[in-house]
Formats: structure tokens, C-alpha cells, sequence
């Protein structure tokens, strides 16, 4: 009879062991993807091209937007979108679920949270959106990329509410969209992959982190002053960062003009109509590209809510 020790499934001279670590296999065993910074070059994104579920809303306010949104013109706009980023060279990648989902899942970025080894799964905040991230579930596994968490419990998370300082630092914040018992479990990931987290609280009427600050460069980010958190402000220049505070208030809540997406160093894709911020932004030595997405943002969304972030290039 065989002695079953000496075989491979035993641990004989056959056994391979797997011992490089799931970095290290991003791209390989499993799909292209990760980012641990806000500004490197952007390779590869996931959006949801609205469908069915845009027709015929009777009470915008009910389904968590701002006012009626025309569905043709809403997916007009979202395929201008997505060629946008094709023309930057970006890999576009779909949800494409395989039934009607709720009204909101186009806004990929709150359902998921990007890291080095692979993605945290949202778990949305409302009822209006519950079971959005089994969709980008789905559709994460069918791209080969590690979903390392889905919030459990009564916990929840949205993706924007957490963003990258550096590598080494995240940012994760508390408030309407993601409680103290979502954050735990985010931060508690994150500083198993040996990540820094500066956690802070969001003033009453922000929704997520994301709408008071975005990165532009590995020094330079904007915020919205008076919906900014002090201690982001702090943590930020105490690590060499020019925060820049954006002009016109009327622009970031009504354009959604800090709404914006780094596509690589100090070049930004931003929603169309707002001059001011755009000029601020260019005189400042960002490079603006620009998309109209007015009806979309009916829906209380801009065009980082709409972009869920799978790959950005590697930066030490």
C-alpha cells in the first residue's frame, strides 16, 4: 500500500507550496486591479450604465434624488462618459446585472472601496439601496478581483466615505452613510495590510467624504471649507499636502464640480458647466477635461460617485 505521506496531497516531496502573498498575485491568479493613492494614473474603472430602473420614477425624492431624470438622456450622458475614459486610455468595464436593480447602482462608488490586495465590498446605508453590492459582487468576481470584506452586522460603508492619503494612510469617515460599526470593521482591514487610518466624523449634511475632498497630485488636494473635516485639513498638511479650497460653493452644490475624477497627475475629469471651479482648478496647474453629465446629476450623484475605481498604476 502507498505510504500516503510521501505523496504530494500529504505533504511528500510533490507539495508546492503557496507562499507569496495576494500582492503579489494581483494581475496573475487573479485579475488586474488595486490602488493605494487618489491621483496615480487611472487604468481601469467600473461603471452601471443606468437602465429600466430610471423609467418612470413617480417620487424622485423616494428613490434618494433631487429631481425627475430623463432616462434616455441620463444613459446619453453615461455613454459619454464611459468613452471618456476609453479615450484616456482607460479600461472600461461594465456591471451589467442580470436583472433590474435598484434606481441608485450606478453610483458604482459607493458599493466598493479599492485596495492593494483586492476590494471591501460596501454595505449601503439605506433601504432605498439595500443589496446594490450584491450586483458589484457579482461582477467583481466575474473579473477575477478579491472581494477581501463585505460589511456584516448591522454595520455599513460606503465607499466614498474612504480615501487614500498616501499608500501608507487611508482616511475612512462616520456619518449618515456609514456608522461607527462599518468604519470598525474597514479600518480593522486595513490595519492588518499594515495601513495608517485617520478616522474622522462628517458634519451634519455631507453625505460622504468623497464630496469634501478630492486628490489631485501626491501634494496637492482640494476640499470644501465648512464641510471639510478639520482633522482631514490637518492630517494632510501635516504630510507636505497644498490643500486648496475650491471658489464657488454654488458650483460644487449645484455642478458637482468637486465631484471630479483624477485620471493622473494634476489631470482631471470634471462635470461640464461650472467656469469658475474649472478656472480655479486650470490657474491652480490642473489639466481639466470636461463632460456633460447635468441630467445625471439629477439623481444626486457626480462623476466620482459614478466611478467605481478598480485599478490605478502602483506609486511607492
Amino acid at each position: 500500500m502507498t505510504d500516503m505521506v510521501k505523496t504530494a496531497a500529504y505533504g511528500g516531496a510533490g507539495w508546492s507550496p503557496r507562499t507569496a502573498p495576494l500582492h503579489q498575485e494581483i494581475g496573475g491568479i487573479w485579475g488586474a486591479c488595486g490602488m493605494a493613492t487618489e491621483w496615480s494614473l487611472l487604468k481601469a474603472v467600473l461603471l452601471h450604465r443606468p437602465g429600466p430602473e430610471l423609467e418612470e420614477l413617480a417620487d424622485p425624492d423616494r428613490a434618494q434624488m433631487l429631481a425627475p431624470v430623463d432616462a434616455s438622456r441620463a444613459r446619453q450622458q453615461h455613454d459619454t462618459l464611459a468613452q471618456a475614459y476609453r479615450d484616456a486610455g482607460i479600461v472600461v468595464h461594465h456591471v451589467e446585472p442580470a436583472e433590474t436593480p435598484p434606481p441608485n447602482l450606478m453610483f458604482v462608488a459607493d458599493l466598493m472601496f479599492m485596495t492593494p490586495e483586492g476590494a471591501i465590498l460596501g454595505r449601503p446605508a439605506s433601504t432605498v439601496r439595500a443589496g446594490e453590492e450584491r450586483f458589484v459582487a457579482r461582477r467583481l468576481a466575474d473579473l477575477g478581483i478579491p472581494i477581501l470584506r463585505s460589511v456584516r452586522g448591522k454595520g455599513t460603508f460606503e465607499g466614498a466615505d474612504a480615501l487614500w492619503i498616501d499608500p501608507q494612510t487611508a482616511l475612512v469617515a462616520t456619518g449618515m452613510r456609514t456608522n461607527a460599526e462599518g468604519a470598525e470593521q474597514v479600518v480593522s482591514l486595513l490595519r492588518e495590510m499594515g495601513v495608517e487610518v485617520v478616522a474622522v466624523g462628517l458634519p451634519y449634511g455631507a453625505m460622504h467624504l468623497m464630496g469634501t475632498l478630492r486628490f489631485a497630485d501626491w501634494d496637492l488636494a482640494i476640499a470644501w471649507p465648512g464641510r471639510v473635516p478639520y482633522a482631514v485639513v490637518e492630517a494632510l498638511r501635516a504630510r507636505e499636502y497644498t490643500v486648496l479650497f475650491i471658489p464657488d460653493a454654488g458650483e460644487a452644490m449645484l455642478g458637482m464640480a468637486l465631484n471630479f475624477v483624477t485620471l493622473g497627475p494634476r489631470r482631471i475629469l470634471m462635470a461640464a458647466g461650472n467656469p469658475i471651479t474649472q478656472a480655479f482648478y486650470e490657474d491652480s496647474g490642473i489639466a481639466c477635461q470636461v463632460v456633460e453629465v447635468d441630467e445625471l446629476l439629477k439623481a444626486a450623484g457626480g462623476i466620482g460617485c459614478l466611478t467605481g475605481i478598480l485599478e490605478r498604476e502602483a506609486r511607492e
